[in-house]
Parts: C-alpha cells; structure tokens; sequence
C-alpha cells in the first residue's frame, strides 16, 4: 500500500512538457508557471549534461546531493564530478515578475542567448539555448524503439 502512495506523489511531481521564453539582457527569464508551482519560490540551477542547465526544487536537490554525496572522494573521478555540478550550482528565487536571473556562468556554460527552452524531464527542468535544443535529433523513432528495448523498457 505505501508504495502505490510514494508513486503518486512521485507522478505528481514529475515536470513535464516544453516551454519556451526570452532571456534579457541581465541573465533574466521568465521561469514557466506550470514549474514554478513544483519548483517553488527558491530552487537550484546547476550544469547539466549535453549542454543544457538543470533546475531542482529543493527537495530533489537534496536528493541529488545525497546521491553525489555516494561518490568517492579518495577517487579523482569522485572529485572531478562533485565539483562539475556542485562548484557551478545557484539558489534561484523567483522575482515578482516570475523571472530568475541566470548568473553568466551558466548562460555561457549552455551558451543561452535570447530564446530558451524550457524542458520537464522527470524530476528537474532542463534549461536549453533554443538553437541547440532544435538541433537534438530525437526524430528517429525505429531508432529510439531499439535503444529502449536494449534498456529493458518495451512500450
């Protein structure tokens, strides 16, 4: 019975969906509503993979860096991973306006320009310069259902 409660609230936390916005002059964009909901009035941006900027509400921040926390220092590998995403990682608070500001590091880190994407990925937000999140090519569904299947995942 509890995990059938712990999925729930899982799937109710999930971030879904696309969305796109501007960012200013000042490393400012509108965060979008449906996300902010979850994420709440503060949260963490960090690098993600594939250059792109992931964002976590606190709790799944915590989570993550329980998960790091697993990795072994006395290891260069453990070291170097810890301060890839930690090193760069930021509070965020959300503005009046809805907007956060994206200090330059990370813009430059994903090379965001003026049009972002927004995009849900289970339980963080990725944080993609539009150009290149339209270069992804995600097109090859044959492709896609094999890489799946090789995964254990058949749909």
């Amino acid at each position: 019975m509890v995990e059938n409660e712990l999925k729930v609230v899982t799937i109710a936390r999930m971030f879904t969906g696309e969305y796109s916005h501007s960012i200013d002059a000042k490393g400012r964009v509108i965060v979008p509503v449906k996300f902010r909901e979850t994420l709440g009035e503060n949260f963490t941006v960090t690098v993600g993979f594939d250059g792109c900027l992931c964002m976590y509400s606190n709790d799944e921040w915590e989570a993550f860096v329980n998960k790091l926390s697993n990795l072994p220092e006395a290891r260069k590998e453990g070291r170097q991973i810890l301060r890839f995403f930690l090193a760069r990682a930021v509070t965020c608070e959300v503005d009046k306006q809805g907007r956060i500001l994206i200090p330059i590091k990370l813009r430059e880190h994903a090379d965001l320009k003026k049009d972002v994407v927004f995009v849900g990925v289970l339980s963080k937000v990725e944080i993609w310069d539009k150009e290149r999140w339209d270069a992804n090519d995600i097109s090859d569904m044959d492709e896609m259902a094999e890489r799946l299947s090789e995964l254990g995942i058949d749909l």
